[in-house]
């Protein structure tokens, strides 16, 4: 991605048809290019570009020969120098002369190249990347999620009329409905938000829905059919894995679903329709808005699905209520602050945690388990509760920190089981449960009480004391927050 002051609003070849800045089409043709211009803010420039060449060359127009080029592999890199920018595409090299003058250089040339190339003009404000009153970027995040949230969901949901419109997919909503099957692929934060939503999808689609890690499902040549429709979610819309499974299943003529939070990625210019999760800049490299507000996105297109479906009304409705009162509910869930502060002072020296759950808090478990892994660097595993009596329950002893998520839901009894089975080993698990809920908490050596909401969506409430307790242990551990060793915000390596 290169940005300037100077660049105009869109570059374009005359006259079409023609391939972007480089006019493949057309020198591929065997058509006399010679005649073709380059506009630049309103104004041509001639520029020759000889058939076996694929370059062209940018140069400041008018009296003011003063350019300025920034080059940055992320937006929120330049976003105080300037709003305007270009993204390079796949095989593009540029380079900028001794004299102002921009040369883009196509390596490949394909049929599919696009047409022109658009200068976007950046929403995001300076102050957005700034980490203002906070100690770091990642406690900043944390605590942006009441207005993240409503950010995804506005202008979306109309929660008196409870209708449910997602603009980007609302014109491939019939081919959705009639597909085969649901295909949820993603790495990392973002195959966890798959998980949390995949029960929702299934109940109120109706349709089988499978999730896959990106890394598995390339090296796996999964069978994909033209009646698919598959979802990549990518906060950066540039991971690599994920970028390469979307690319195998475009090929194979299914329909493609990008869910991301930053406009112009490659996901987002290689999908056919796709979801912007509208969460901010996210710039510490442990994603924790990103993840809320992609939960939501899921959770708004499964609503959208079961729109017409009178049987699920009475859900839809529940559902499209616990949204509205989610904003407050996080607000609430973030005054456990200090409380949650004070429990990591007895946690932060161990070795290692097991966070335990089941159902759609199975997704938290993991994800809570995520966070503490890259920020803290201690060993901590998310475990489906139902699962600890085959091996984990081997782990159990006084000195293992144990976090388990204890909610009022369909799987509350089966839960409750699970703690026992801790408790009688003589665990001291920390309960994360329900306000109010007193049977929980008095098998808790330490008990976090937070707002009860619509199953599905209570996952979104559970994983914020997961968030500030990795915050809270990686300082006292005296670990970089923001950027923890090893790890960096956009998976582009492959």
């Amino acid at each position: 991605m290169f940005a300037t002051r100077t660049t105009p609003h869109h570059v374009t070849c005359h006259p079409p048809p023609c391939m972007g800045l480089l006019c493949v089409a057309c020198s591929a043709a065997g058509e006399d290019t010679s005649d073709h211009r380059i506009s630049m803010g309103g104004e041509l420039k001639a520029v020759g570009l000889p058939r076996t060449n694929s370059t062209a060359e940018f140069a400041p127009l008018g009296d003011d020969k003063e350019v300025e080029y920034f080059f940055a592999s992320d937006a929120s890199a330049i976003v105080e120098h300037t709003d305007r920018v270009i993204y390079l595409l796949d095989d593009d090299v540029a380079t900028v002369g001794a004299e102002g003058i921009l040369t883009i250089h196509r390596l490949k040339r394909s049929v599919d190249d696009t047409h022109n190339r658009e200068i976007t003009t950046l929403k995001m404000e300076i102050q957005e990347i700034m980490k203002g009153s906070y100690t770091s970027f990642m406690q900043k995040e944390i605590f942006e999620q009441p207005e993240s949230v409503v950010n995804t969901m506005r202008g979306r949901i109309n929660f008196d009329s409870e209708v449910v419109v997602l603009g980007g997919i609302k014109d491939y909503l019939g081919e959705i409905r009639r597909c085969r099957r649901l295909l949820l692929i993603a790495c990392g934060t973002s195959y966890h938000s798959a998980i949390a939503t995949r029960q929702l999808l299934e109940e109120l689609t109706e349709l089988p829905v499978m999730i896959d890690l990106a890394s598995d499902f390339i090296d796996r040549s999964t069978p994909i059919f033209r009646d698919d429709v598959c979802f990549f979610i990518s906060q950066s819309g540039e991971t690599a894995d994920t970028l390469m499974a979307l690319r195998y299943c475009k090929s194979r003529n299914a329909l493609i679903v990008g869910v991301t939070n930053t406009v112009g990625s490659s996901i987002c210019r290689e999908s056919h329709c796709g979801v912007h999760i509208n969460a901010g800049p996210e710039i510490g490299v442990a994603s924790t808005k990103a993840y809320t507000s992609q939960v939501i996105s899921l959770v708004m297109f499964a609503l959208m699905m079961a729109e017409d479906r009178i049987s699920s009304q009475p859900r839809r409705s529940e559902i499209i209520q616990g949204l509205k009162n989610l904003p407050d509910q996080i607000k609430e869930v973030l005054a456990l602050d200090d409380e949650i502060k004070d429990i990591s002072k007895h946690v932060y020296e161990k070795k290692s945690m097991l966070v335990l759950g089941r159902g759609y808090n199975y997704a938290t478990c993991m994800e809570g388990a995520l966070k503490i892994k890259e920020i803290t660097y201690m060993h901590s595993e998310g475990i489906l509760a139902g699962e600890l009596k085959h091996g984990p329950l081997a782990l159990v002893d006084k000195g293992m920190p144990i976090i388990m998520l204890c909610m009022r839901d369909n799987t509350y009894t089966k839960t409750m089981n699970a703690v026992q089975q801790v408790t009688a080993r003589e665990g001291q698990p920390i309960i994360i449960c329900n306000k109010g809920d007193k049977e929980s908490a008095k098998f808790g050596s330490r008990v976090l009480e937070i707002p009860k909401t619509v199953d599905c969506l209570q996952g979104l409430l559970a994983v914020i004391p997961l968030q500030l307790l990795s915050y809270h242990v990686a300082l006292l551990r005296g670990c970089n927050v923001d950027c923890p060793r090893n790890l960096a915000k956009s998976v582009t390596v492959e």
